[in-house]
This record gives C-alpha cells, sequence and structure tokens, in this order.
C-alpha cells in the first residue's frame, strides 16, 4: 500500500493521530502498552513512541494491531495516508544514489557485515546509525534511510534482489533483541512479490563480489554499477564493467541458498537471537540479585555496633 492518499497528494494526517488512533483502540481493548507489544511482538518501548507520535511503523505493524484490536482495518488505512517522511535529508555523498532508488525500474545488489540500507528495520538502523553520529542527527538519517524504502515496499514496488552475505545475519549490531527484530523483519518483507532475498552462506567454493555492490537500472534502460567507500559513493555506467559485474552477480545467485532456503537460515539465526536475548535477561537478573545481596551485606557492616553486655557469673557463697 502506498503511503499517499488514492488521489496522488500529501498526507492528510499525521504521525501523532496514528498514535492517538492507536492509543484510543488499545485501551478499548483493555490492553497494555506491555500486552499489545508482547502480541504482535516487539518491544513496548516501541509501542509507547508510536503512540508518542516519535517512531515511524512498518505497515506490518499497523496490519497487526488492527488484526489484534479489531478496528476493521483503521490503522492500516490511516497509515496508507500519512506522510510519514517530509522533506527529509540524505547526507550529500548519498543524495545521488536515492534520486535513483526514487525511480529504478530494478535493483540488484549484493551486501557483507551489515544490511543494506533498504531491508533495514528502525532500530537496527538507529544502532548502526548510533555508531557514527548522536542526537537529533541520529534521528534524522534514521528517517531518512527509512523513506527511501518505502516505493519498494509499496504495492507494486520496483523488482528488488538482494543477496546477504551469511557475515550479515551474524554480524550483531546493537542487541541480539535488535538482530531478532531485524531477522524477523526480513522474512516480513521478504514475501512480498517484487522483493527477493537470498543468503550466501558461509562455505568455501562460492565466488563472491570482491565488495558490497548495487546494479541499478534506470527508466530509460540505463545501468548503473553502484559502490561505496567510508564516505564516498561511487558510480560507474561504463556497459562493459556493468556487463562483469552483472555476471558475477547472477554467479553468486545461483551459488547462494534459494529465497525459501535462506528464509529458513534467517529464521534459525533469530531463534539463535532470541535464545542469547532470554540468556542475556537472566544474567542480568542474576547480577541484580548479586548486586541486591552485596549491597544488603555492605548495609549490614557499615551499621553501628554497640557492646553487649555479658551479665558476669554470679559467685557462689563459700
Amino acid at each position: 500500500m502506498s503511503r499517499r492518499n488514492a488521489e496522488g497528494g500529501a498526507g492528510v494526517t499525521t504521525a501523532v493521530v496514528f498514535g492517538e488512533v492507536l492509543k484510543h483502540f488499545r485501551e478499548a481493548a483493555m490492553l497494555t502498552q506491555g500486552a499489545l507489544a508482547k502480541e504482535i511482538p516487539c518491544d513496548r518501548s516501541h509501542v509507547a513512541r508510536v503512540e508518542a507520535g516519535t517512531r515511524v511503523p512498518q505497515d506490518t505493524f499497523a496490519k497487526k494491531c488492527d488484526e489484534l484490536l479489531g478496528t476493521g482495518g483503521v490503522l492500516m488505512r490511516l497509515w496508507g495516508r500519512i506522510d510519514w517522511y517530509p522533506q527529509v535529508e540524505h547526507p550529500d555523498w548519498f543524495r545521488r544514489r536515492a534520486q535513483m532508488d526514487a525511480v529504478a525500474t530494478q535493483l540488484y545488489e549484493y551486501q557483507v557485515m551489515v544490511i543494506p540500507g533498504l531491508l533495514q528495520a528502525p532500530d537496527y538502523a538507529r544502532a548502526l546509525l548510533s555508531q557514527t553520529a548522536s542526537g537529533d542527527e541520529v534521528e534524522e538519517r534514521v528517517r531518512a534511510r527509512l523513506s527511501r524504502q518505502q516505493r519498494f515496499l509499496a504495492d507494486n514496488g520496483p523488482l528488488y534482489v538482494a543477496v546477504l552475505d551469511e557475515s550479515c545475519l551474524r554480524h550483531m549490531v546493537g542487541s541480539p533483541a535488535v538482530m531478532r527484530d531485524q531477522c524477523a523483519h526480513l522474512m516480513s518483507i521478504g514475501r512480498r512479490p517484487n522483493i527477493r532475498i537470498q543468503v550466501a552462506p558461509a562455505v568455501a567454493g562460492i565466488v563472491r563480489p570482491t565488495t558490497s555492490m548495487s546494479l541499478i537500472t534506470m527508466p530509460g534502460g540505463e545501468r548503473w554499477v553502484y559502490s561505496e567507500s567510508l564516505s564516498r559513493g561511487h558510480f560507474n555506467n561504463d556497459p562493459t564493467l556493468y556487463a562483469r559485474h552483472s555476471r558475477t552477480y547472477d554467479v553468486l545467485r545461483a551459488d547462494a541458498l534459494s529465497a525459501s532456503e535462506s528464509a529458513a537460515l534467517i529464521g534459525e539465526a533469530m531463534e539463535g537471537y532470541g535464545h542469547d536475548e532470554q540468556a542475556r535477561a537472566q544474567r542480568n537478573d542474576l547480577d541484580q540479585e548479586q548486586l541486591q545481596r552485596q549491597r544488603r551485606r555492605q548495609l549490614h557492616r557499615s551499621r553501628p555496633r554497640f557492646p553487649h553486655r555479658r551479665p558476669r557469673p554470679r559467685q557462689q557463697n563459700p
């Protein structure tokens, strides 16, 4: 579903209104934020921020809330009429690539170590961008990154094929909870008819590109190879270079796991991160218990001590 209204105009409401409507239906269903989050599933803080209008929800979030709260599809329709990303700003060096994504007819990507931006869940993007930015800059960059996704997540979006090196799933960004939700996000959007996600497993014999890259087809048929260095995008439309990289990509896709096999591997990774998060929570509980015991011992030791008078033994008369 497009985020624009049926007439193609700008959004007719705001994220704050969406949050208020969600809160109304949640309270009518006699659910706390934590209870709703558990059913979705997601973190309670995510529900709280969506209700406050400070977090952009995915369409899958709106659809699931409709089902759980029995709204008759109100939230999903409202979600589709909101312009969630007005006037976002991309970094200067990336602006050209963002403009190409806005019109590209086909996009093929290969990525190592980190999930590509078009497939990142909000919390994953936030944790990743927090490594190089802070404060309001992080949120602005997250909004800009998520804004690029909407065309590919809309109905009849352009073809998007992503081959992820297995390192993308194993390299932890943020926390186990962030990675668990990111894996769930991959499995969800990988079911869309225009999106295919494949994983190149960490086994010998697979011919891989030497770096992450994108193969972009524009409306007029022009084709570009795109890659990145630390803070710069590299574009090349040389037909010979494109053909060479395209052949390498075709071989990689043939050697990679199929979409269904990849979904199974992503599911295994998600389950593993779920266990890691549970173990971390148990360790935190244990640490808190040990800390409380230590504080009680310190408190006991710091209490003032008063000498106790012991009764003298009675002397017997001779």
